[in-house]
């Protein structure tokens, strides 16, 4: 498994992300009440910047993440008393059918399959279970510099639509921020950031 974010995980918890993920937990924490005896997901935990806030509020989190560096950068954050289990896998590789809420942050993609994800995520949810991802609607390439990644954002209505396919209902699936980027010299673009939620009903 290539660890594509080797390079990038020491200097991770950069103000931009740290400020990137507090309007995402923000957005989260106004479209879910989280139960205390819940099992939380998050997919692409990546150091632990949005799990590690919504811990305090759930029974326990599992921080899955393909990169090894990012997980270790993680893993210094710890008390060593937290009720957390880390995974270094894919998504895929989780099998247990015990989760109460999934939750991602600009991670899904680099998922390269989002058919077969979103199918999994409905085999390891319990009934009644939340999912939440945070990404960004189509664009030109231009956020990754036209690097090769799976997938420039999403339409919103095709992903809401393989959710759908796979038996969840999609509750919502708007736009919660716009990330300003200098990604030409002088010149600043915008990405907007949207919030799909969805429901396994029970």
């Amino acid at each position: 498994m290539t660890d594509y974010f080797a390079h990038r995980a020491a200097d991770w918890d950069n103000p931009s992300k740290i400020e990137m993920t507090e309007i995402f937990i923000s957005a989260l924490s106004n479209n879910i009440n989280y139960q205390k005896d819940w099992k939380a997901l998050e997919i692409g935990a990546g150091t632990g910047l949005v799990g590690l806030q919504i811990l305090p509020y759930v029974n326990s989190v599992v921080f899955e993440d393909t990169s090894e560096a990012m997980l270790q950068v993680l893993k210094k954050k710890l008390q060593g008393d937290e009720n957390i289990e880390i995974i270094h896998a894919e998504v895929l590789d989780y099998k247990k059918q015990d989760i109460d809420l999934i939750f991602s942050s600009m991670a899904f993609h680099h998922i390269i399959d989002i058919e077969a994800t979103i199918n999994h995520l409905y085999q390891i949810t319990k009934p009644g279970a939340y999912i939440l991802i945070g990404d960004l609607r189509t664009e030109d390439g231009s956020f990754h510099n036209f690097e090769s990644i799976p997938h420039q954002g999403f339409d919103t209505q095709d992903l809401s639509e393989k959710f759908t396919n796979a038996g969840f209902k999609v509750q919502s699936a708007e736009t919660y921020n716009i990330l300003k980027r200098e990604r030409i010299p002088g010149k600043m673009s915008e990405y907007e950031q949207f919030l799909l939620i969805a429901k396994k009903e029970i």
